[in-house]
């Protein structure tokens, strides 16, 4: 993981209108969030594993499934994923949890960001700076 300082950081912003600017940029609500929390993610790339920036923010006002919710930004991150080649060895293959545990295990869930794509990260961060604060 690689933090990016941003001038994003601690800023507020509604929920919808983040979402509704950034989507159409290439960003992503990531699936890791929660009522209180959550990240934007920008997949850089994905051939050895994933590599994304991603864009924490809390809830400022409201909870982040309510209408007219509000977040705060935090400092934005560089983090890259590797997945195992093969079937993931800690599965249960079943009707039941065929449902549950479709995806692989990371083999490395906080493995070296590729140093080629830092600079795309950053310059993707001074991006979102003017999207957002300019």
């Amino acid at each position: 993981m690689i933090e990016i300082p941003s001038r994003i950081e601690g800023e507020t912003f509604s929920l919808y209108d983040l979402e509704s600017t950034l989507e159409p940029k290439g960003y992503t609500i990531s699936g890791n969030w929660d009522y209180d929390h959550g990240y934007f993610d920008y997949k850089i790339d994905d051939s050895n594993g994933y590599q994304f920036l991603r864009i924490p923010f809390r809830a400022a006002e409201g909870q982040l499934d309510t209408r007219g919710a509000a977040v705060q930004m935090e400092r934005p991150f560089l983090l890259s994923h590797k997945y195992q080649p093969d079937l993931d060895d800690h599965a249960f293959i079943g009707n039941v949890s065929a449902a549950f545990n479709q995806f692989q295990e990371p083999a490395n869930a906080d493995a070296k960001f590729p140093e080629k794509y830092v600079d795309l990260g950053k310059s993707l961060v001074h991006e979102l700076e003017s999207i957002l604060l300019d």
